[in-house]
């Protein structure tokens, strides 16, 4: 009983069922959810969706894997014993008395019967009784069980979070659905539109907004424009009617009737399951920013305008592509034939990768998650007027700036996301149906597959099987000639197509 408190030999042992019990019917209850919820979407062919639920529950796999760690190493890590001088540097806090230091440790756990705050800390006592005078633990019994709780915490936050934006989001863009049926209602030729009317670059109504107007044409007054254009009427009918023209003309030009919206919604849901993770990156960045939170250096106040200048430089990139596809038009043109029609290309993108937008996202959604997650988590476990918490002149900017992010992400940025990526060279998987997804990569893997098995052949028989007939290396050949074409294919549709 070294640690404190009453160990499982002396504890009731109804007391021990019944809390096993709690806890494994709260458990099949939220796997039974998940589980019945998979199933409702892939009954649904929402196979995106489905795939982003199988990330979440990765990420709960995840989290229980570091509450065992800290479980099952506690008493390790505990027993690790440091020196005062340094268990005094880079504190959070500074450092007063024990009883005025305990005192944030006493407002979440109040709550419950019994004094845990209180056995908590004695628990902190004990296990610093293990090392020697003049050293401290390098971690308490409390301090684990409080980074327990944030971990948790966290990966919760951001969950909901990206939920939250991407049902916000996609509720923006299905405002757009009645402007891709006013097109495909219309009975439409490419050809005879191209050749039946004459179209003045210059008084269409995409080139209007995008390129005429005072100040447009300047280079540096477009990127003020687009930072501006963000916050009011990001996409307008014109907007969505010419780069839904753009597209389909660049990559599937003889389907005119092409479902465009239908398109974006799925591989917007595809880049879902993307976001709602939590890569290695970003838990490096959990780490940095608890290595900062040092007392007198308000680093959770600066590390709110990370995200807040990432999504302002991500939403003014996005509109200023859309100027750059009015002024490659509006400047090499002065009337066309037909409708006017932009070129996507991935050279307008940072980089010539589109993917990068969103990845940036991934970031901006996560840091916002993390400040809040850490907000709500400080405000729940030490209390509002905890020395942790800050100042209230630097607690009520971060919440502004964290409730800006996530309705500006929510119903400007990722709608733009989910348009102007399409203007890159190569297109999305998406684009096709599930069954001829599921197609193509069954056949662009089988010619892979022909493909290693033949240049084995020609190795085997070039080097080990010289006394091979004839006959037999004339098959190889012939398989060699029919396997060439499909490998290229293989390869335009899993790396140029896929991307």
């Amino acid at each position: 009983m070294a640690e404190g408190g009453t160990t499982l030999e002396y504890t009731p042992t109804w007391v021990v069922a019944v809390v096993c019990t709690v806890f494994v019917v709260i458990s099949l209850a939220v796997e039974r959810f998940l589980h019945y919820l998979g199933k409702l979407l892939k009954k649904k062919n929402q196979k995106p969706l489905f795939e982003a639920l199988q990330k979440i529950k990765e990420e709960l796999m995840l989290l229980g894997f570091i509450s065992l760690l800290l479980t099952v190493f506690q008493g390790r890590i505990t027993s690790i014993c440091i020196s005062e001088k340094l268990a005094n540097k880079w504190l959070p806090c500074k450092n007063k008395s024990d009883a005025t230091g305990t005192a944030h440790f006493k407002a979440f756990f109040s709550f419950f019967p019994g004094g845990s705050a209180r056995r908590l800390l004695a628990e902190s006592s004990d296990s610093a009784s293990s090392c020697s005078k003049g050293k401290v633990p390098i971690l308490s019994t409390t301090a684990l069980h409080h980074l327990h709780i944030f971990i948790f915490v966290l990966a919760c936050v951001h969950v909901v979070f990206c939920a939250l934006t991407i049902l916000f989001g996609s509720a923006k863009i299905r405002q757009w659905k009645h402007w891709e049926d006013s097109v495909s209602n219309k009975e439409y030729d490419i050809e005879e539109a191209k050749s039946s009317k004459v179209t003045h670059v210059h008084d269409h109504d995409f080139i209007k907004n995008r390129f005429r107007g005072i100040g447009k044409n300047f280079y540096l007054m477009g990127w003020v424009h687009s930072f501006f254009k963000q916050f009011y009427g990001s996409i307008n009918k014109s907007d969505y009617i010419t780069l839904r023209l753009g597209f389909i003309m660049t990559h599937c030009r003889g389907n005119p009737k092409f479902n465009f919206h239908k398109y974006m919604m799925r591989a917007l849901e595809a880049d879902f399951k993307k976001v709602v993770g939590i890569s290695w990156y970003l838990w490096i960045f959990v780490v940095v920013f608890l290595l900062l939170n040092v007392a007198g250096w308000h680093a959770y106040f600066w590390i709110a305008f990370i995200p807040f200048i990432l999504l302002l430089a991500v939403g003014t990139k996005l509109e200023h592509i859309i100027i750059q596809l009015a002024h490659e038009v509006a400047e090499k043109h002065v009337a066309v034939e037909g409708d006017l029609v932009v070129q996507p290309s991935d050279d307008h993108f940072w980089f010539h990768r589109p993917r990068i937008v969103l990845i940036l996202i991934h970031i901006i959604l996560f840091q916002n998650s993390f400040e809040l997650a850490f907000f709500f988590w400080i405000w729940v476990q030490y209390g509002f007027d905890s020395c942790i918490m800050g100042e209230v002149g630097y607690i009520i900017p971060r919440l502004i700036i964290g409730a800006f992010i996530q309705f500006v992400c929510s119903y400007s940025t990722l709608p733009l996301y989910a348009i102007v990526t399409q203007m890159g060279s190569s297109f999305k998987k998406a684009i096709f149906d599930e069954h001829i997804q599921e197609g193509l990569v069954g056949w662009a893997k089988q010619a892979k597959k022909k493909t290693v098995l033949r240049k084995a052949a020609n190795g085997s028989s070039q080097v080990g099987h010289k006394e091979d007939s004839p006959g037999a290396v004339l098959l190889t050949k012939i398989g060699s000639e029919r396997s060439t074409t499909e490998e290229r294919k293989a390869g335009e549709i899993s790396q140029e197509n896929y991307p």
